[in-house]
């Protein structure tokens, strides 16, 4: 009942005029970025963060909360018109979405995507309600070998789980922990990595890394594949659905919901897997299998709610614990980071007032977003018309705006260089983006919470191993890392031989 009590006064600071008017703001901006090409919504978080700079926290997590989901929704237009997910999480809408606009129902594809959106995220934002709290009673009798097992769970699960190879994974992972080594040595007081500059005493910036890989290197890669023909925009009318529609799309939406919100809380989960089990279900269950592959409604249906229910679950762990689960949680991570607020169990005693505005915000953002995107959908198609010179060229600009507000320093804009060169690099060679921004963010938390271990067991290693939590961690690990080759050397040499 408490957290009722809580939510109802998180609701009762949102609508207040302002603030309404803030994540109106947030969540026009959040989808006018999310819908422009090869943008997803990590992306379309990083390049806005600095938005917030200025702002009260209050005010700031308001507009933040408009700017998650309406880049959330974003990436769905330009999947279903363009054929161009902003990110992986995308591509199994655009499967059928795209098929169904190119068939001439663009208007049902946007239309299921958008309640679906809604659907998911209002049930995924109550089960955070729910659930969150039973985490942070569960984190706070976590010691510190407990945390160094979860934050290396989570290295592993990013390199081995969510990367198609382990070793590009595990290459992006060193690169994310050595830029996190730069700055003093919290224990020793020396210097480490800063090549006798000053200003990297302090450490790199986490919205500058962001900003950088994801926002201007994604620029430069695109204007390194740039295409003189414009793409194909399939019109777009106002989005609506018949009766049938939405008989063929409400059971999908709460399938899709219950498949994404759990995988969105595991540590080793994210929105690939059930959006892909999502559509896997729905391609068993219709019954019309003879239109998947030719624009089936339930395949973008169901698929969307799993990805929007997947980004409400990976807010559990990450207020509850401070661990990100994909890229949109890490940088979410970082915008608390940059007001001094750290994420884990004792963020509900400290700054409980700011939790619970963000998630009644989160609330107020999906029925926003709901109401302004099936009547401004033709509006959002028109940005696809957009040069991408002229796009791109805007992005690098912004970019660069928001990286030298973070500590108005000239070198922030060499770094950003620096990390947009990195970041092309990486696109260049298919090395993962999301190991390089868990690496930054928790690497100096691993390192801080694996040496108390070992400083409270005086050096042995067995101070990394607590309690029953940390014994399960190792397990799963170890799981992890041995079923590959399990598989490879013991499963699929008998079902050869039963073959």
């Amino acid at each position: 009942m408490d957290n009722l009590d809580n939510l109802m006064q998180g609701f009762a600071d949102v609508v207040a005029p302002m603030n309404l008017l803030l994540a109106l703001i947030g969540v026009v901006i959040g989808t006018a970025v999310g819908v422009l090409p090869g943008i997803g919504p990590a992306m379309t978080v990083a390049l806005l963060l600095p938005v917030t700079y200025g702002m009260e926290p209050v005010q700031a997590f308001i507009i933040f909360a408009g700017i998650f989901y309406g880049g959330m929704y974003g990436g769905s237009t330009t999947s279903i018109l363009l054929n161009t997910p902003g990110e992986s999480s995308s591509v199994v809408t655009a499967i059928e979405g795209n098929k169904m606009a190119k068939s001439g129902r663009a208007a049902q594809a946007l239309a299921t995507a958008a309640i679906g959106s809604f659907v998911a995220g209002t049930i995924g934002t109550l089960l955070l309600v729910l659930v969150t709290p039973f985490v942070v009673d569960f984190a706070v009798g976590l010691g510190a070998p407990d945390y160094f097992a979860l934050m290396l769970l989570s290295f592993i699960a990013v390199t081995s789980v969510l990367g198609a190879s382990r070793i590009r994974g595990l290459i992006s992972l060193l690169l994310g922990l050595t830029i996190g080594l730069v700055g003093i040595d919290a224990v020793s007081g020396q210097q480490r990595l800063t090549l006798g500059i000053p200003q990297l005493a302090d450490g790199i910036d986490v919205v500058v890394v962001a900003v950088g890989i994801f926002a201007v290197g994604e620029a430069m890669w695109v204007a390194a594949h740039l295409r003189r023909r414009p793409a194909e925009i399939i019109p777009v009318g106002t989005p609506w659905m018949g009766r049938k529609d939405f008989k063929r799309s409400w059971k999908p939406w709460l399938r899709g919901t219950a498949l994404g919100f759990p995988f969105g809380a595991l540590p080793a989960g994210g929105a690939e897997i059930p959006t892909f089990l999502s559509y896997a279900t729905e391609k068993r269950l219709t019954r019309h299998p003879e239109e998947f592959g030719k624009g089936a409604i339930e395949g973008v249906a169901g698929p969307e709610a799993a990805n929007n229910a997947s980004a409400a679950g990976t807010l559990v762990p990450m207020l509850a614990i401070g661990l990100p689960t994909n890229a949109t949680a890490a940088v979410m991570l970082a915008a608390f980071q940059s007001y001094g607020i750290q994420p884990g169990p004792l963020l509900f005693e400290r700054e409980a007032s700011l939790v619970w505005v963000l998630i009644a915000s989160l609330f107020i953002g999906n029925l926003l977003l709901l109401l302004l995107n099936l009547p401004l959908a033709p509006a959002w198609a028109k940005l696809l018309r957009i040069p991408r010179p002229y796009l791109y060229a805007g992005i690098l600009f912004f970019a660069s705006m928001g990286a030298y507000a973070v500590n108005a320093q000239p070198l922030d804009l060499f770094l950003l260089l620096f990390l947009g060169l990195l970041g092309f690099g990486m696109r260049r060679f298919g090395l993962p983006v999301l190991p390089l921004i868990v690496g930054v963010i928790l690497g100096p938390r691993a390192e801080l919470q694996g040496r108390r271990s070992l400083q409270l067991s005086g050096g042995e290693l067995s101070g990394l191993v607590g309690g029953p939590v940390s014994y399960a961690v190792y397990t799963t690990i170890v799981l992890v890392l041995v079923w590959p080759l399990v598989r490879r050397f013991l499963v699929r040499p008998l079902r050869e031989r039963s073959a």
